[in-house]
């Protein structure tokens, strides 16, 4: 399923094109077709595409130049940040250039005191919070991945720590972008609140490089907390798991994580990770505060899982624990391919209200109760989205097929509950008919935005719609 559409690298750009960019960006251009394969593929169970060329921007001078330079030549422009993306939001499916923004790495400005910063496209998370670090300023979103802030704020990124702070959509303050016409636009301030006209903004947030190339992101900081400690606890039930997060929610309980393992996804993480905690359906907390207030939120937590048929609790305010917990829960989808050595993995995701996160867990996992591949269930519980991945036989069509069912049957589920197709992971190739399902006429809404904003679909084609 993920063996690479083959094509000869280079082919399908025109002479004059290639001319100018050889000419402009010389070696930071290239055709070879290992460069393209590594721009040809992501975290993600869509067939490979290699690009015509890849080019490595350093600047938005150079942006500008390569928009204008495939405007005026007609060839596509798909942007590349660290190739992290699930459904396939970063593959050139029409070749053309993969625009890798990974060079464009600065860290522009940070303003400690109004807790804002600005950094260039190709920054990723992690460098950023160490440059952060001495300042005691956090950035919150984290999706597991390394992914670059950039491709984060393109397809509207989530983590763990969504529940107390939130995702992209509400960490951008504002963007630089490039238009499809070559012009440079800042969409917004740095004012934490604005009602001048259209949230532009929020337009390319989540837009999966449709719209524009965004070269440049303003984010909102958080101080670090002074006390962090880290819970774990296992449930008898899905139901009971869920319930706790529901009413620690509904009591006011500052959760900063609250992330959800189903009994086969911590088989998975016990032995990836070589930890020893019981395979039942268990509860990842995080709390953040002083150290009185953490210690008031543990031990109502720990109050209420009680109550739900939940153990005893291990928790730990020691970083190194800490982030032995979280590198575990950030490597399910790695845990759960390690249950069935050589496969490939499939990993989708849905959310819905929060009260009804236990219903569609619990059906969804007597769903995958027949399904013939190792399957496992993850998730932020405490804003209702989780994943489930799949570690299939890549060459058993029929393994795929089951699954693409199953797929279809819990974003379904998850739709007739209120919910979305995708809570993070973004629509891609693969949830285009869903997002149909899922909004009806606004999906024609988004094609005239793209109609006007992109008349020659040069950006991302195929991506969140098929081009028309």
């Amino acid at each position: 399923m993920n063996a690479v559409v083959e094509i000869s690298p280079g082919s399908g750009l025109p002479a004059a094109a290639r001319a100018a960019l050889d000419d402009r960006l010389g070696a930071r251009v290239s055709y070879a077709e290992g460069i393209c394969s590594q721009h040809a593929q992501s975290e993600t169970h869509f067939p490979s595409r290699l690009p015509d060329a890849v080019v490595f921007a350093e600047s938005t001078e150079e942006v500008i130049f390569v928009v204008r330079l495939c405007a005026e030549h007609g060839v596509k422009l798909t942007a590349f940040g660290a190739g992290t993306s699930i459904e396939g939001s970063a593959l050139p499916i029409f070749g053309g250039i993969s625009l890798d923004m990974s060079r464009m790495n600065r860290i522009l400005d940070v303003n400690a005191d109004d807790f804002d910063v600005t950094v260039e496209a190709g920054v990723t998370r992690i460098a950023l919070n160490n440059h952060l670090r001495d300042q005691g300023l956090f950035f919150p979103v984290d999706p597991g991945a390394d992914a670059t802030i950039g491709g984060m704020a393109s397809t509207r990124a989530s983590g763990t720590n969504a529940v107390r702070y939130g995702t992209m959509r509400e960490a951008v303050l504002s963007l630089r972008v490039v238009t499809a016409d070559g012009r440079e636009i800042r969409t917004a301030r740095r004012a934490r609140k604005s009602a001048a006209g259209y949230d532009l903004t929020h337009l390319f947030v989540g837009a999966e490089g449709t719209l524009g190339i965004i070269t440049e992101v303003t984010l909102r900081l958080h101080p670090i907390p002074e006390v962090i400690s880290s819970a774990v606890c296992s449930f008898e039930t899905i139901e009971g798991a869920a319930t706790t997060v529901i009413q620690a929610i509904q009591l006011g309980i500052p959760l900063a994580r609250a992330e959800i393992l189903d009994d086969i996804q911590m088989r998975a993480v016990n032995l990836w990770s070589k930890l020893d905690y019981p395979e039942k359906t268990t509860l990842f907390f995080e709390f953040h505060g002083s150290q009185a207030s953490v210690d008031e939120q543990v031990a109502l937590v720990e109050e209420l899982s009680s109550g739900n048929g939940g153990g005893a609790f291990a928790w730990s305010s020691l970083p190194e624990e800490r982030s032995r917990l979280w590198k575990a829960r950030h490597e399910a989808y790695y845990a759960t391919l390690g249950l069935r050595p050589g496969s490939s993995g499939w990993a989708t995701d849905v959310c819905v209200p929060i009260g009804r996160l236990a219903d569609c867990i619990s059906e969804t996992k007597h769903d995958l109760a027949t399904c013939s591949v190792p399957a496992t269930i993850c998730g932020h519980v405490g804003d209702g989205n989780f994943h489930v991945l799949f570690a299939l036989d890549p060459d058993t069509p029929a393994e795929w097929e089951e699954v693409e069912a199953l797929n279809a049957r819990l974003i379904a589920r998850a739709l007739a509950m209120d919910g979305t197709c995708t809570g993070e992971h973004g629509i891609g190739i693969g949830k285009q008919a869903a997002l149909i399902d899922e909004l009806g006429e606004g999906v024609d809404l988004m094609r005239h935005i793209k109609r006007a904003l992109d008349p020659h679909g040069m950006f991302n084609p195929g991506k969140i719609f098929a081009p028309n």
